[in-house]
């Protein structure tokens, strides 16, 4: 009995793939923009806690579903998105959700840096501000320290806060915009190639930071690099000219993909 109950709670504790909650849930998503349809019923489902990279040819609709996620597609005015894309079960295309709370739960960071023209300290500041999270100074000094701590660049501006972020290097510019995006506290982050514009020096810093992060939050990230998608990514998905071609476990698709279209990508024969 002891022995049956000792392997029950083995089973219990080994903590095995699927434990990751599903954060974020897409269910035949598709997006048109004019006439054009650029998604076609891609079902994808985004765990609690991991990186999940998007990967696949120019063109081939990865962006587009990431900016479903966030509703940023609401910026353009020709886009139509139809499906279900929910957030712990809530549908976020529901009349009813309030889009500027969205993402700040659901932050992104672009493919360029995009520090505001305004101070480090500001840079950070600006979003706990707008959503009314700090109640005193000393509130927001401790949200602007923190969130530059966990995006690892707090060391490199404590002592220049009030400087230009426009004035940072590149790969520190890409570091405060990701302190900007978890100062108000997301739970999932959205990276649109984030490393593309970096040396391979930031881009290592960028990574790490990215691996660091996963412990509590739950991150979304496109790129074109497939070492990238090795590297930083428990879960991967393929896209092709608007299909979802399959998804699984980064491993598995990058040592034994089930669709031809995938090993062809990944070994470099197409894209």
């Amino acid at each position: 009995m002891n022995m049956l109950t000792d392997v029950a709670m083995e089973q219990k504790l080994a903590p095995t793939q699927d434990q990751h909650m599903i954060k974020i849930q897409g269910q035949e998503v598709c997006v048109h923009y004019g006439e054009k349809q650029a998604l076609f019923s891609v079902n994808l489902d985004v765990r609690e806690n991991q990186v999940t990279a998007l990967i696949g040819p120019s063109g081939c609709g990865k962006s587009t579903f990431l900016r479903c996620l966030n509703r940023m597609n609401d910026t353009i005015d020709s886009a139509r998105v139809s499906g279900t894309i929910t957030l712990d079960g809530e549908n976020i295309y529901d009349k009813a959700i309030d889009v500027v709370e969205l993402r700040a739960r659901v932050g992104m960071v672009f493919q360029k840096p995009n520090p505001f023209p305004k101070s480090i300290y500001e840079n950070v500041a600006y979003g706990p501000r707008i959503h009314g999270l700090a109640k005193k100074k000393a509130d927001l000094d401790e949200i602007v320290e923190t969130s530059l701590k966990k995006a690892a660049i707090w060391n490199e501006v404590k002592d220049r806060l009030h400087e230009a972020g426009t004035g940072l290097s590149g790969g520190q510019q890409q570091r405060l915009c990701i302190a900007r995006a978890i100062a108000v506290s997301p739970e999932v982050i959205l990276m649109d190639e984030p490393c593309s514009a970096l040396d391979p020096i930031a881009t290592a810093r960028v990574e790490e930071l990215i691996d660091e992060l996963r412990q509590n939050y739950t991150i979304v990230i496109v790129t074109h690099s497939m070492q990238q998608a090795a590297r930083v990514s428990q879960r991967t998905a393929m896209f092709h000219l608007g299909y979802l071609v399959e998804e699984g476990d980064t491993d598995k698709m990058f040592t034994n993909p089930d669709d031809k279209r995938t090993q062809d990508y990944i070994t470099g024969r197409f894209g």
